[in-house]
């Protein structure tokens, strides 16, 4: 935006002119060419017009153009300099001649650079409409049921009728100070001019002078503009101009307006000159719940100019916007004229406000109009007379004639939720559902439109449930079979029958059978006639790798349930290949296949022999008989820095989490998944094998490990003992123990008693050779010290420091490499101490918790020595 120009600003101006007259003189007197008989311009006082062509004016003039100078102050600059007056009219009447006859150059301005339309002060209208908004959150802005209440303020979406400020500049605005205004000279001559109206209401252009252009409208000042400059410009005169005068708005003022009455949040408003009262009125947070929506005044000057009513935008779409405020505008808001409701099957139930005349019709027009299923025959009105209520109704001819008061209640019904025409056919037909009855229709008409019964029908019997005029029903019970082959009469139908066919199988139990054990897929499965055992594995997906066939039983349910059986087992002898013969199990429904497991098959088990070892890793067991000493053969003995008393057995205990044989298989087709599809060249037989696998991989049933149950409920029983006696430490449960193994006479004498079977899991650990020994528990200094051959247990604790003196020496203990447990014993006051080898493990325990004598069991001990004392000199009184 252009300020009102200062003093500095003008002398900067006025000292430009005259840089760009010196400069004029300068083009003048090098770029004009003259007559050999004619005097330089430097003496400009002896110019002789006409003595210059056409050209060469037309070149002054664009000279000048581009220092910025018109024809007019090319004139005024050169009476200044000394030229006299007679030629000084020549050169204008020169000049005009060529503008007249279209022969002049067009002087060339430099081109305005302006910016997009902007609105003045725009964060001070921002701070009073968002700061207001802000504010309605402390009020009760929850849902209203009034038509309309929402629309200038709800808390997920806000309508602000915010002004578009690139539209084109309203041929109405009316001016005032704070606006800036361009004004475009173009034709045969070029100018602009920018400039803003002052307080005072003028609008002050360059070289010019003031224009009073405040309060008109654009189209009222740009012919008094026009007007003005036509002095300067004779081009804008007459009735074929050929220079033309354009004036548009810059950037936009800002107005105060002041909303009054029945509004959220009234007082005096800062908004854009471009603003309507719905501007107002957002700003403001709209009408308050008492608040009219017809009937809003605009008041200018103390006189009402126009009247908003926001139903016209809300139903129609018609926002008034050509109407813009001015400054000092007041909007009033009275309280609302009247209100009626509608209820009911109306798409906008709600409460709208009605003016002096409207009619139902324009009530329902406000509503939305009827629903779909709305009943528009009738209107229920509930209406306040002088002393009570009474209802009307009003019929569809009457809707443009019903006038509408304030305090009516319109009850919109619904159609009702019956039918002229229906029957229905349910069951075993193909195509179910409702129908129109016609005149003289049958049961055969219903089920042929019904596409017929389904091949599961029970035509032996159907039913039709009748419904008399009173509500009450009939069952007709129909032989539907006789029906069809006109052995019986046909029933003819009325209005609301409900024909009942069922099928067979809605007549008895579903029928399954159920296979379960070592296949691959158990489960319940649908019956069929003539199902053999086979079969029913088959579908099951064959047998498992643990699979007995030779050991496969059928439960059949018991007939003979007075006897107390319960069950006939049928046993079966199978082939693994599942070939039918005419031998096979007929299954009957409800059987139960039971295919049992091998007898002592089990997937690889596998144990670990780590440390000093010759060739350490992972060995198979190869049969239930295996034994330490037989893995430490096949691991090829233990080297030469072995340490054998060390040895330890890690062994799973009950509660370890094993992998049931499903899981490990399951893993393992993963493991060849992968592999297959790593294979670039796969055969058309890898890649069955491979959909075979993502076939089976996602339908394997989850399976608990072998023996996880019994240690499940076992760890359960621990777990309920422990907590239920506060007396006893929880037990930690744990998933491996150490084994304590003599190594050394196993390998001496194999298959003894030291010589463990092995089972599944463990871990055979032989340390190198040990040269310390470690002090744990109550001592000075636990520490590891070096293993000296003839040393006690004592030597070794004193060379920790010794005991604590909270140490428990009669309870101290050993731990040998090997995990074997050794203890101090104690006789008749004499302390025998375990014997000590490398890589042992001291551990001296902690005595209790001091507990202090409390003052009243130290009273009671007093008082019972006392007693005592007492008891003893009564005795002996000597």
């Amino acid at each position: 935006m252009k300020n009102q120009p200062s003093k500095a600003h003008i002398t900067t101006y006025s000292l430009l002119k005259y840089l760009a007259f010196l400069l004029l003189g300068f083009l003048l007197a090098t770029q004009v060419p003259y007559h050999s008989n004619a005097q330089g311009l430097p003496d400009i006082a002896s110019i002789n017009v006409d003595e210059l062509t056409d050209d060469q004016i037309r070149e002054l003039i664009r000279r000048a153009g581009e220092s910025g100078i018109n024809e007019i102050e090319l004139i005024q600059m050169a009476r200044l300099r000394g030229l006299p007056a007679r030629e000084a009219e020549k050169l204008q009447l020169r000049i005009e001649q060529l503008e007249m006859g279209g022969m002049s150059s067009r002087t060339r301005t430099t081109a305005s650079k302006r910016e997009p339309r902007k609105q003045v002060d725009f964060n001070t209208i921002t701070q009073g409409i968002f700061k207001m908004q802000e504010d309605l959150d402390g009020l009760d802005t929850s849902s209203s049921n009034i038509f309309g209440s929402d629309l200038f303020y709800n808390k997920n979406r806000r309508l602000t009728f915010e002004p578009n400020l690139n539209m084109a500049t309203p041929k109405n605005y009316v001016l005032g100070p704070g606006d800036m205004v361009y004004v475009d000279i173009y034709g045969e001559s070029e100018q602009y001019y920018e400039a803003n109206i002052n307080a005072d209401g003028f609008l002050i252009l360059d070289n010019i002078g003031p224009i009073s252009v405040s309060g008109k409208t654009i189209e009222e000042a740009g012919s008094i503009i026009r007007n003005r400059l036509s002095t300067y410009y004779p081009g804008i005169r007459g009735s074929n101009p050929s220079t033309f005068v354009q004036l548009t708005l810059g950037n936009v003022r800002t107005i105060q307006v002041h909303l009054v009455g029945e509004l959220r949040l009234p007082g005096t408003f800062t908004l854009s000159a471009f603003s309507t009262v719905f501007n107002a009125l957002y700003a403001a947070g709209g009408p308050s719940e008492n608040g009219s929506m017809r009937n809003i005044k605009v008041i200018r000057n103390g006189k009402q100019v126009a009247t908003v009513d926001i139903y016209d935008f809300l139903v129609m779409g018609k926002a008034n916007l050509d109407l813009k405020l001015q400054d000092q505008d007041v909007v009033l808001v009275e309280p609302f004229i009247a209100r009626a409701k509608v209820t009911g099957e109306v798409k906008r139930p709600k409460i709208f406000e009605v003016k002096e005349g409207d009619t139902f019709e324009d009530l329902l027009q406000y509503s939305g109009g009827f629903t779909d299923e709305a009943f528009r025959d009738r209107i229920s009105v509930t209406r306040i007379t002088g002393k009570e209520k009474a209802v009307s109704d009003i019929f569809n001819s009457q809707f443009g004639l019903f006038l509408v008061k304030g305090g009516d209640a319109y009850q919109v019904g619904r159609v009702l939720n019956r039918f002229t025409n229906r029957v229905q056919v349910k069951g075993a037909v193909f195509r179910e559902g409702d129908y129109a009855l016609t005149e003289g229709m049958s049961l055969r008409q219903l089920i042929k439109n019904a596409e017929g019964l389904r091949g599961d029908a029970y035509i032996e019997r159907a039913s039709i449930l009748r419904t008399f005029d009173d509500l009450s029903t009939e069952v007709l019970t129909v032989n539907l079979k006789a029906v069809l082959d006109g052995t019986a009469p046909d029933v003819i139908l009325q209005r609301e029958d409900v024909v009942r066919i069922s099928s067979i199988y809605d007549l008895q139990e579903e029928l399954y059978v159920q296979i379960n054990g070592e296949v691959k897929n158990p489960g319940t499965y649908p019956y069929s006639k003539n199902m053999a055992v086979e079969e029913l594995i088959i579908l099951a997906g064959g047998f498992r790798e643990a699979a007995n066939a030779q050991d496969v039983e059928i439960a059949r349910r018991s007939l003979e349930t007075a006897q107390g059986n319960f069950a006939d087992i049928i046993p079966v002898n199978l082939n693994t290949s599942l070939i039918p013969n005419n031998q096979s199990a007929i299954l009957a429904p409800f059987d139960m296949v039971v295919v049992r497991r091998k007898s002592n098959f089990t997937l690889d088990k596998l144990v670990k022999v780590e440390g000093q070892i010759n060739s350490p890793g992972i060995f198979p067991i190869k049969n239930a008989e295996e034994r330490i000493s037989d893995v430490i053969s096949r691991a090829g003995g233990l080297t030469t820095f072995a340490y054998p008393k060390g040895a330890t057995l890690i062994r799973r205990t009950e509660f370890y989490e094993t992998e049931s044989e499903q899981l490990r298989r399951q893993r393992n087709l993963l493991d060849l998944q992968q592999r297959l599809l790593m294979d670039p060249n796969s055969s058309e037989s890898q890649e069955l094998l491979l959909e075979r696998l993502f076939r089976d991989l996602d339908n394997m049933p989850d399976e608990m490990g072998e023996g996880l149950e019994a240690a499940a409920t076992k760890r359960e029983v621990i777990t309920g003992i422990t907590e239920s006696k506060a007396d006893i430490a929880p037990v930690k449960i744990r998933q491996t123990e150490a084994v304590a193994i003599d190594l050394e006479g196993i390998l001496k004498n194999p298959g003894s008693d030291l010589d463990l079977i092995l089972e599944e899991g463990d871990i055979i650990s032989i340390p190198r050779q040990l040269q310390t020994v470690r002090l744990r528990g109550d001592v000075v200094y636990p520490a590891t010290v070096r293993f000296e051959k003839e040393r006690g247990m004592k030597y070794y604790i004193n060379r920790a420091g010794g005991f604590d003196i909270r140490a428990n020496r009669k309870r101290t203990y050993i731990v040998y490499a090997n995990g074997e447990v050794a203890r101090t014993k104690s006789f008749l006051g004499l302390r025998t101490y375990p014997s000590m080898r490398p890589g042992s493990e001291v551990i001296v325990p902690t005595k209790g918790p001091r507990v202090p004598i409390r003052p009243g069991e130290l009273v009671g001990l007093v008082t019972g020595l006392a007693t005592l004392v007492l008891v003893i000199t009564q005795i002996n009184p000597q």
